[in-house]
């Protein structure tokens, strides 16, 4: 059973679209007060930059009625996974108080948290998004250091267009 399936079994049927355009209103509305250089792309997904971090904001359906606000972080492309460097993340991931790191399929390592976007409020949501950014921030450097690759804020087009 899918994740999806689950949800849908245990939660009812999927998230009302009048629910996920009230979340990303709110999400637009704390981002121009926090965050006032973000970027919108128009279909509930954001982005914001801050020190060597480019986090982006997506409002997700979760249940009929949940939505779920994603925040994540490509942190680095192209480091060697390898047994220590995963162990190194899911140690952090036992340190962290907020969110986790991530593998993609292409091997990029991301930093991302969710959380719950129906009553959203301010506090919580700078809060979450600045955690997301720090963190990416800093851990971009001690992974390049210790398994190499690019940090995200370090690849260009051509880098990207090759993973």
């Amino acid at each position: 059973m899918t994740t999806q399936d689950f949800l849908t079994k245990t939660h009812g049927d999927s998230t009302p679209e009048d629910l996920l355009k009230t979340t990303s209103t709110t999400v637009e509305r704390l981002l121009k007060e926090v965050y006032p250089d973000y970027s919108s792309f128009g279909d509930g997904s954001f982005t914001i930059s801050q020190g060597s971090s480019m986090v982006s904001i997506v409002v997700r359906p979760f249940t009929a009625s949940e939505t779920c606000v994603e925040c994540t972080a490509n942190v680095v492309y192209g480091a060697e996974i390898s047994p220590a460097i995963m162990k190194f993340l899911l140690r952090k991931n036992a340190e962290l108080h907020f969110g986790g790191f991530g593998l993609l399929f292409d091997g990029t390592i991301t930093f991302s948290y969710s959380f719950p976007g129906t009553h959203l409020d301010k506090e919580e949501f700078h809060t979450a998004l600045t955690s997301v950014a720090i963190i990416s921030d800093y851990y971009d450097d001690e992974i390049v250091a210790a398994a190499g690759g690019k940090r995200a804020m370090d690849m260009n087009i051509v880098d990207l267009e090759a993973n």
